[in-house]
């Protein structure tokens, strides 16, 4: 049986390894294609292909365990659950593969994209330019179609050029960006308030007016500290919860 290939990362040694190789496979099975097989490499081959020890990758696979992405059997292996629960809790300690798996793996459908005036509430991160272009999407539940959030990503043209408009339905743009693009992503700052839903919000997320969501605004910087992208996202305030923890 074909077994599952996941992404490739670069290990940060400042944060947990078993963290981040987990949100790396996070993001890996949420992205998958529906082709794509269910059966998992053993422990053995994800912790070579990873580069970490085998004790670290099995740490690695209980967290993914836990949320219900995989299921592990004896002398039969670990497979990927076609079910798993989208939209679950994540947690954030500040590698980037984590805000990718936090996109991933939802129904997407791309409304619209094109060049836009930087908008005035986002001058600040880009005083050199005039224009971003603008990527508009809608991410579903993939088992029951309900909207759950609604992103609208602003990119450097320059960045823009290189990226295919199709790439955006399977992946998020942070990946895009980082795999595809190459682009020098350096940090991310993100910042989640509560807000209440106006009529185009409600009417995409199919909630009432007024219901409460979640605003989150992410911007990507490269090492320069130049601007590449501003995300701003709209959760629905029943699917989605976010947790940061600060290991010492």
């Amino acid at each position: 049986m074909t077994s599952f290939a996941p992404d490739s990362i670069v290990l940060n040694r400042k944060l947990p390894l078993w963290y981040q190789v987990s949100q790396s496979l996070r993001a890996s099975i949420l992205g998958r294609s529906p082709e794509d097989p269910l059966r998992l490499p053993t422990e053995e081959r994800l912790a070579e292909h990873y580069g970490v020890s085998v004790l670290t990758m099995r740490q690695a696979l209980k967290e993914l365990e836990d949320e219900g992405l995989i299921s592990r059997h004896r002398r039969r292996g670990t497979f990927i659950e076609p079910g798993a629960r989208r939209g679950a809790p994540v947690r954030l300690l500040g590698s980037v593969d984590a805000i990718v798996a936090q996109q991933s793996g939802m129904a997407t459908e791309l409304l619209d994209h094109g060049r836009v005036p930087v908008p005035a509430g986002l001058a600040e991160y880009f005083p050199d330019l005039a224009e971003v272009v603008a990527y508009h999407r809608l991410r579903s539940d993939e088992k029951t179609g309900e909207p759950t959030n609604h992103a609208v990503n602003h990119v450097r043209p320059e960045l823009a050029e290189g990226i295919d408009p199709e790439d955006l339905v399977r992946w998020p743009m942070t990946k895009v960006l980082r795999d595809v693009v190459k682009a020098d992503i350096s940090r991310i700052t993100d910042t989640v308030e509560a807000r209440l839903a106006d009529p185009e919000t409600a009417r995409l997320l199919e909630v009432p007016l007024l219901s409460p969501i979640l605003h989150y605004t992410g911007v990507t910087y490269d090492s320069d500290g130049r601007v590449l992208d501003v995300a701003v996202i709209h959760y629905r305030g029943d699917r989605f919860s976010f947790t940061v923890t600060l290991e010492a």
